[in-house]
């Protein structure tokens, strides 16, 4: 039986994970309430087409997201990966348009084009010891220059429909019976299910080896949480359209990415690396390698990211990408990562990724201009930042 002694230790110690959580909770209630009072017309935030849009305006954010936890933990930073969007996002449109190439052959052109640039960002950054903010700096206006030339300054559309899929596709209901999308309910009940039972297994795991393990009464309360959110948001997607494709991209790199970052060797040498770096070159890591593989992992996830959002905006424009590298940064710092590396969790960064396109869905239905939701953002990050330096000084 855990105290409340217990208990309350041990939220201080986990006090910017769990509060993340809390917080994102507590923004989705405010725009739900504030909406229902304030428009001369009530409007509904968690409507089906709204949580829709809301996974497919945010997707590229969570994506890179991913990939930039990594280089942050690492201990570098990656200021490039909104001009590798906009190029990748040309190159996919000169592929399929000007040139005719069928979509899958496109995808794994893009994807190898962003591998390439992340491993020429890498190469410099990780054995010559260029600073990778010098770096990347000078990637973002090589790539933004390339696309404009790719370009010639014009919009390229629009796309085929197959390719368009990758953003605004859904998952077919495979028990056919329409509305609710059987399918999606299914899919979501079983993810939520085996969230539950890696957290149980995981805490299981803690016991086993002498680590403390989660209160119980905060366990549950944090499963149950998820769980219920879970749920929710996929039997209001299955009254709607169903599941979009790019939410199933999602879920399997988050799973995947989480898995690496806490179950393989390699995931636990970057924290490491990120942690103390002469330490871990001591202990026989190839600290090089690690960085390098870091930052080609970023540009796959930045092409990948890249092609979603000329399939959304149905054509490669010169200004796409732009600002999106600060989106994805805040995203990562909000959701827990440290300035200094080693520190930061996959789900953490999803949900920075989600409180970050929570706020810019509700802020612009109630009309808020762009000049105060970019003020707004950035005291959220800056307090953010402050929380982290505030733990740990103590």
């Amino acid at each position: 039986m855990v105290n409340q002694k217990g208990i309350g230790a041990h939220l201080g110690r986990h006090l910017r994970e769990n509060g993340m959580l809390m917080a994102l909770v507590a923004i989705v209630t405010f725009f739900t309430v504030v909406l229902q009072i304030v428009p001369d017309k009530p409007i509904d935030f968690l409507s089906a087409q709204n949580i829709t849009n809301l996974f497919l305006q945010n997707s590229y954010v969570i994506i890179m997201a991913l990939g930039m936890l990594l280089v942050i933990v690492a201990g570098h930073i990656d200021l490039s990966v909104g001009s590798v969007v906009g190029f990748v996002g040309a190159v996919a449109a000169v592929l399929t348009v000007n040139l005719h190439w069928p979509v899958y052959a496109v995808i794994p052109a893009c994807l190898l084009v962003g591998l390439l640039i992340g491993a020429a960002q890498g190469y410099w950054i990780a054995y010559w010891r260029i600073p990778s903010f010098i770096v990347t700096l000078a990637g973002m206006l090589v790539f933004r220059g390339l696309t404009l030339w790719l370009l010639n300054g014009q919009n390229i559309g629009p796309f085929p429909k197959t390719f368009q899929s990758l953003s605004t596709g859904f998952i077919p209901d495979v028990f056919g019976v329409g509305k609710p999308n059987v399918t999606a309910v299914v899919a979501v009940v079983i993810c939520a299910l085996i969230i539950a039972w890696l957290g149980w297994r995981a805490r299981t795991r803690d016991g086993a080896f002498g680590i403390e393990q989660e209160p119980m009464p905060i366990f549950i309360l944090r499963n149950l949480i998820v769980s219920a959110a879970l749920v929710f948001v996929g039997y209001k997607l299955a009254s709607f359209r169903g599941l979009p494709n790019v939410v199933v991209v999602l879920t399997f790199l988050t799973v995947i990415y989480a898995f690496f970052t806490e179950n393989t060797v390699t995931g636990r040498r970057i924290y490491a690396l990120g942690g103390n770096e002469k330490a871990a070159k001591l202990s026989g890591i190839r600290t090089d390698r690690l960085v390098f593989l870091t930052f080609v992992n970023m540009g796959v996830l930045a092409a990948l990211a890249g092609m979603i959002v000329a399939a959304r905006l149905n054509s490669s424009t010169p200004k796409a990408g732009v600002g999106f590298e600060l989106d994805v940064i805040a995203a990562v710092f909000i959701g827990g990562a440290s300035m200094s590396g080693g520190v930061g969790k996959i789900l953490g960064v999803v949900v920075g990724a989600l409180i970050m396109g929570v706020m810019n869905n509700g802020m612009s239905i109630l009309g808020i201009g762009i000049d105060y939701q970019q003020v707004i953002k950035g005291l959220v990050l800056l307090s953010a930042v402050i929380f982290d330096v505030y733990n740990k000084s103590k």
